[in-house]
């Protein structure tokens, strides 16, 4: 596919050291991950915002321990596409490279991304409400499963009304801050905290560029957008930056 690069873009590939890639929802919907949300979102007579509530898990663990059941069948059923392996092949061609999302799937991490800043968490962990022990089984004998301490396991994402990982969000804004080129990708540039690291980036002298199938939020504000799907348009520029950097694949 033929892709316009600005003089700049080029530039800024040649030179840039510190590289953020900033993901959301759409990447992840190019492999076929449902939103779980509006009129194709209905589980049952439930809605996510609904039963992602630890209100809703207190009154009813059971029906929100199955809807997660569901939702970890039909993920772990999903791959990952182009753009979640150009993006764990872009960490080898800059200095320091991150990679922050908003998605649980772990389909970044399936794709070979290591250390992967997770802001709303991975639904393929389970977290103990009482002593905080983490747990990676996926099927119990018991619905809602426990813990070996007596308290009731959840799913470790982050539910409507509750704070992000302090540490992820934190490590999230210090390296948009310190970075020279930012990605955002798939992400309405709607969601807090998470749409302000773009902005964030920019503030501090980094280049955007956005990846997206239409404008969004950040769409004015980024230095270069790109209209299309990321699984074309990642690897297209995985091969650019090889090409301006010397670098045989």
């Amino acid at each position: 596919m033929a892709i316009d690069f600005s003089e700049r873009f080029e530039r800024v590939l040649a030179d840039a050291k510190t590289v953020v890639v900033s993901t959301g929802a759409g990447i992840s919907a190019e492999s076929g991950v449902p939103t779980f949300r509006g009129e194709d979102g209905l589980w049952k007579k439930f809605r996510a915002e609904e039963l992602a509530t630890f209100e809703a898990f207190q009154a009813n663990p059971r029906i929100v321990w199955e809807w997660y059941s569901y939702r970890r069948e039909i993920i772990n059923k999903i791959k990952p596409n182009p753009g979640h392996y150009a993006v764990a092949e872009m960490a080898g061609l800059f200095d320091n490279f991150h990679i922050i999302t908003q998605n649980v799937d772990g389909l970044h991490k399936l794709a070979g991304s290591e250390d992967v800043v997770e802001l709303h968490g991975n639904i393929k962990r389970n977290l103990c409400v009482d002593c905080g022990k983490m747990n990676y089984d996926e099927e119990f004998e018991a619905i809602p499963p426990l813990c070996s301490c007596g308290g009731r396991l959840r799913p470790d994402v982050v539910w409507f009304g509750e704070m992000l990982p302090a540490g992820a969000i934190e490590r999230a804004f210090k390296v948009s801050k310190s970075c020279d080129l930012l990605f955002t990708v798939g992400t309405s540039g709607i969601v807090q905290p998470a749409a302000s690291l773009p902005p964030t980036a920019k503030q501090h002298g980094a280049f955007v560029v956005e990846i997206n199938i239409e404008p969004t939020e950040l769409t004015f504000i980024v230095d270069q957008h790109f209209r299309g799907n990321s699984g074309e348009i990642l690897p297209f520029i995985v091969r650019k930056i090889k090409e301006i950097r010397g670098i045989k694949s």
